[in-house]
């Protein structure tokens, strides 16, 4: 095991970034400073794991009868297969083709896909990742339907040009039998009859096939003699057809929202012509037509009337109405109302013969944005539980977190408070898509997801073993009060449409103390607790955040020993007895005066009922301040042993003691660069008027101004009112524009506003040095320089070394700013619990301790042997619990700090930055290691993850690139182009977590997961579920004595005898092109050469072979069972029979 000098200069293995120290060592204790680094690159491999949510853009849907599982199709071209819950599969086609159609070839352990570009592919899927084993690409004519008989090799394809081909799906490859749409269709008829919409074969003879086309004609193909027996034809334009299962009748669904339905042996005209939704006139006149029936399915029951299932069809003047799912069973119909669209629906029957009794038992329904199962069985067709975590776009998703290892009996006690929040009303039977079977990793250690929403609704869920399942819902908006009328709005100034979502989250796993931030300016404290509670009054604490000079001039008296600061006009004392009145938006923005001292929403004044699970414990609200909106929150952390909420914007930093429900601190970026030195100030230049665009604050420039310090896109530090009154008018205009730009943005949102600045204030100090922030400025600032703002990007809570020569870690707090400083705040919280809630934590400025290029994202403190200080906690206790039990259950984990020697470091910060990443020992603030993350790109997300063999750096890019850096010598373990940032919701929603995991929004309803663990990705393969498994294949419906003596019931079809090579011939070869599947023989052998491709086809072939055997030994096994019964069936008939005469026969 390599072991590296912490002191020693790094610029080896680091040429691609161009790494190199920053600081040259100091003498100290050699021993101790040397730290093993365990991680090495063979522990690192990304690839990902497994999809959850909706799939987005749904298209197409198939269900397999035997083996019970569900695949949907999307416009995107993704297949995503459902089996019993918790059972989930993911695969893509290449190209972003929409799926049109899926086939499974039912209890074979393969699908059918047609896509949108007329390809055809055969999936595998008898392995735990499917894959692609045959394509065929037609050249000539558009796919518009399939169908696959059950039982049978050879799929027809029909196309746009009314034509029907024939594909053997074992060999993919075109018979020569082609059935051509002018043969079909009369040939008096001059008219071309449009794509084919439907293609069936007769359930009791599969020699028959029922051709439909869209124009409205319906033709009965005689495969044997190739040709028409019967021609039926109706005015309509044709979009579905279903058959009996006697074989003797058919139905179809019409744009008319008719449905006719036909006699095989009378085309003439329809037996009978039905409209479910329209309005029967009394004179015997045609219906007024209604919306076309998309699809229509009719299943019969062997104990009762048949039923009819159709979607669409709905009258014209039912404007505005939801789709209807209309069940019609004998008299009665049933017309079922969704949530949106239906794109799709199946019948789901217990045989998969089509010449039988379906005995329909539910019905799936694919809508837009959610999956419905009805059950068919219970009156009143109440829909299943749905076990899949489908519900994730429920609300759109603003925030995301990921905490992988988190404390074992969390789940358990979300779980059981969230079990209360279910629905009721559902169907008491199982679920019915049950196929597959789970897998059997190794990975057991807890996983739980956060997602925030736009309505101010808060998830948990549990993420273990590749699975995820919701566990509680947190309802935000019930803190405030109910906005029934359109006018009264809460501030439409700074959001638009969303005044609940939430911006940021920071969770305590160990304590359960919950903080939110969202877009309307506040923070909402939560704690768990096991009892129901009412809230009498809802604690508020309000916050005047603002930029004026005489905050600045108040504070400079108090200097670095200052214990507590806070800035005039802040409230210090909690105001939830009286909160203050929302006033209209007619009553705030007046002639005589501007908006002030007011929250965007307000909050409820009546008792609030909390259930179990999350409640309130303290809301802070962000005021308005002389007409300007409060800035958005921009960073928030919380910690349970201190009691602390610490929070930042761009108009500075405000820390709040939840517990004493008080303000600490609340202070400008500008203000604590001079706290250390007020001294240093620069005389302020005089300005004629203020620009509301913004102005420069730069947290390293002790010289600048006040004013151009504290200015930010939506807020300066004079008063609008020196200016004439159109300038009034302007100012107000670019506020509301520029406020409802930032209430729609998110946290990484200010990664990306603040890359344009770093990159011109990293040029212009490119020679100072990393603990130099004092520069002299002049007067005449360029435009970048006045349009810079200072962002609080990134806040931690640590007991670290924040002062130079300090001995003893103390508790601190590190705040990072978009500009790249990272500055440190001592706190001093009393030690004893029943001093906590009478003294005041003590608040002291330590000075900026590194400065990086671009914005803090993350930082973290490691000890001198390397291991993870983490933050102090507090152990759970129920806040609403008896006295004795809270004083028994209540303790804090202390982080067990090594104390310092002079002249000696114990401690090594890590702090990363949107380009850049930096070790720096403590308490000496030496930098020993930096890298140079990304020259052309930004970083988006970094952490800090703990793996199973050490810790390190990971970084998500801009460019795509996810990457790891040991520590502490920041040494690139891993450099993938994974996924370029093609959309902000990526950038919001990507986040680490230990133990190699991380995840992200793929699409609005879509949590993609993945893996950079070695050990992980070697494991995959046992953790994933087996969506195959052998299955007997039921048997066939007895035709009776009676139909077997005479020739009745269903007649089979030797299609090799037909459409093989030897009787049809071959197909044009221009017509079709086949491609071999990275999955199948052709494919491995075009991918793999050499010794390795020849053991990997070796295995493959022996795969094959080995599922043929067992497909064989089935078979044999069936036959041997077949003959069983016959002969048992054969016996008992003698034995009937023997002594009867021939006449009692």
């Amino acid at each position: 095991m390599k072991k590296f000098n912490i002191r020693k200069v790094f610029d080896g293995l680091t040429a691609v970034s161009s790494s190199s120290s920053s600081a040259s060592p100091q003498p100290s204790n050699r021993e101790n400073d040397i730290i093993q680094e365990t991680l090495q690159s063979e522990h690192f491999q990304l690839c990902k794991t497994v999809r959850h949510g909706f799939p987005y853009q749904p298209s197409a849907m198939a269900f397999d009868p035997v083996q019970k599982i569900l695949v949907i199709g999307t416009q995107s071209g993704a297949l995503r297969l459902f089996g019993r819950a918790g059972l989930e599969c993911y695969c893509q086609h290449e190209g972003n083709s929409a799926v049109i159609q899926l086939q499974f070839l039912i209890n074979e352990g393969a699908l059918v896909s047609a896509l949108s570009d007329d390809s055809i592919h055969l999936w595998n899927l008898r392995q735990k990742i499917p894959a692609i084993l045959h394509s065929l690409k037609f050249n000539r004519e558009r796919i518009t339907f399939c169908h696959l008989p059950f039982q049978s090799k050879w799929l027809y394809i029909g196309t746009e040009r009314g034509n029907i081909h024939i594909v053997n799906v074992e060999s993919f490859t075109l018979s020569g039998y082609v059935i051509m749409w002018n043969k079909a269709i009369e040939l008096s008829s001059k008219n071309h009859p449009g794509p084919v919409v439907h293609i069936s074969d007769n359930p009791m003879d599969e020699g028959k096939l029922l051709i439909g086309f869209e124009c409205g004609i319906v033709v009965l193909w005689d495969l044997r003699s190739k040709k028409a027996d019967y021609r039926y034809s109706y005015d309509e334009a044709i979009h579905s057809v279903a058959w009996h299962h006697e074989g003797k009748q058919f139905v179809c669904s019409h744009s008319d929202g008719t449905l006719t339905t036909w006699n095989v042996r009378s085309p003439a005209k329809p037996a009978q012509i039905i409209t479910p939704h329209g309005k029967q006139p009394r004179d015997g006149r045609k219906p007024d037509p209604c919306k076309p029936i998309l699809k229509v399915e009719y299943k019969t029951a062997k104990a009762g009337e048949p039923f009819m299932v159709l979607s669409g069809g709905l009258s014209y003047d039912t404007v505005g109405r939801r789709a209807c799912l209309t069940v019609m069973h004998g008299k009665s119909t049933a017309v079922l109302e969704m949530d949106y669209p239906i794109v799709d629906f199946l019948t789901l029957c217990e045989t998969p013969y089509p010449n039988d009794y379906q005995e329909p038992y539910a019905v799936v329904v694919l809508l837009e944005k959610d999956l419905v199962v009805v059950d068919l069985a219970q009156t009143g067709y109440p829909s299943f539980e749905n076990p899949y975590p489908l519900s994730i776009h429920e609300s759109p998703v603003t925030c995301c977190e990921y905490f992988a290892d988190c404390p074992a009996e969390l789940i358990p006690a979300l779980y059981s408070v969230g079990s209360r929040q279910k629905r009721q009303g559902y169907s008491k039977k199982e679920w019915p898509i049950s196929g597959g079977n789970w897998g059997q990793g190794a990975q057991s250690y807890p996983e739980i997801i956060i997602t925030g929403h736009a309505d101010g609704s808060v998830k948990f869920w549990d993420a273990s073993a590749l699975m995820l399942q919701v566990l509680y819902k947190l309802k935000t908006a019930k803190v405030f009060e109910k906005v029934t009328a359109k006018e009264e709005k809460p501030s439409p100034d700074v959001v638009d449409e969303d005044p609940f979502a939430i911006h940021s989250l920071s969770w305590c796993p160990e304590s359960r103390v919950l903080c939110l931030a969202a877009v309307s300016a506040h923070v909402i404290v939560y704690r768990f607790s096991k009892h129901e509670v009412t809230t009498e009054t809802v604690q508020l604490l309000e916050v005047r955040m603002q930029c004026e000079l005489n905050d600045v001039d108040s504070l400079e008296g108090g200097g670095e020993q200052a214990s507590a600061v806070s800035t005039p006009g802040a409230s210090s004392s909690p105001q939830g007895s009286t909160p203050q009145p929302h006033p209209s938006s007619s009553s705030t923005s007046s002639s005589e005066g501007l908006r002030d001292n007011v929250p965007c929403l307000k909050v409820r004044s009546s008792p609030l009922k909390q259930s179990p699970g999350y409640q309130v414990e303290l809301v802070i609200q962000l005021l308005w301040v002389s007409g300007e909106p409060p800035q958005q929150i921009s960073s928030l952390a919380v910690n349970s042993a201190y009691g602390l909420v610490v929070l930042g914007n761009g108009n500075g930093v405000a820390v709040v003691d939840y517990l004493q429900k008080t303000l600490l601190l609340n202070v400008t970026t500008a203000e604590m660069h001079g706290l250390p030195d007020p001294h240093q100030r620069q005389p302020r230049s005089p300005r004629k008027g203020r620009h509301p665009s913004g102005g420069l604050c730069d947290g390293n420039d002790g010289g600048a101004t006040s004013e151009d310090r504290c200015k930010s896109p939506t807020s300066g530090c004079g008063s609008p009112y020196h200016s004439d009154e159109d300038s009034k008018q302007k100012f107000l205009e670019k506020v509301k524009s520029k406020s409802r730009l930032i209430s729609k943005s998110v946290a990484n949102d200010f990664a990306k506003m603040s890359r344009i600045f770093s990159m011109a204030a990293d040029q212009k100090h490119d020679d100072a040095r990393d603990g130099s922030f004092i520069h002299s400025r002049s007067s005449s600032m360029g435009s970048i320089d006045r349009e810079a703002r200072e962002v609080i990007s990134s806040l931690h809570f640590f007991e670290t070394l924040s002062r130079k020569n300090e001995l003893v870690p103390v508790p601190s707090l590190w705040l990072g700013t978009s500009l790249g400083t990272v500055l440190a705040i001592s706190l001093l919280v009393p030690s004893a619990s029943e001093l906590r809630l009478q003294q005041a934590v003590a608040v002291s400025f330590c000075g900026s301790v590194v400065r990086l290029k671009g914005g803090i994202l993350r930082m973290a403190v490691m000890d001198s042997t390397g291991s993870l200080v983490p933050p102090a906690c507090e152990s759970w206790y129920d806040p609403n619990a008896p006295e004795e039990e809270r004083e028994r259950t209540r303790s804090r984990r202390p982080t067990s700090p090594s104390s310092s020697q002079e002249n000696q470091d114990c401690q090594y910060a890590v702090v990363c930055s949107e380009k850049q990443a930096k070790v720096v020992a403590l308490p000496s603030q030496n930098c020993i290691y930096d890298h140079n993350i990304t020259e052309t790109s930004f970083v988006l997300r970094a952490d800090v993850v703990i793996m199973s063999a050490g810790i390190c750096v990971a970084c998500f890019c801009a460019n795509g690139h996810i990457m790891t850096l040991s520590l502490p010598s920041l040494r690139p373990l891993l450099d993938v182009n994974y996924l370029p940032l093609t959309d902000m919701r990526i950038a919001r929603t990507f986040c680490f977590s230990n133990l190699g995991q991380a995840l992200y929004l793929t699409s609005p309803m879509e949590i993609q997961r993945l893996t950079y663990s070695q050990e992980t990705c070697d494991n995959l393969q046992e953790m994933l579920g087996e969506l195959f498994t052998p299955v007997e294949t039921p048997e066939a419906p007895n035709r009776g004595f009676f139909k077997g003596l005479f020739g009745g019931g269903a007649q089979s079809l030797d299609r090799e005898d037909l459409f093989g090579e030897l009787a049809a011939g071959r197909a044009s070869r221009s017509l079709a092109q086949h491609i071999p599947g990275p999955g199948s023989m052709e494919g491995m052998k075009g991918a793999a050469s050499g010794v390795v491709g020849e053991l990997a086809r070796a295995r493959i072939a022996l795969d094959e072979r080995g599922q043929k055997l067992g497909e064989l030994e089935e078979r044999t096994a069936a036959m041997m069972a077949s003959a069983d019964a016959f002969s048992r069936h054969a016996h008992d008939v003698m034995l009937k029979y023997k002594d009867k005469k021939w006449y009692q026969l």
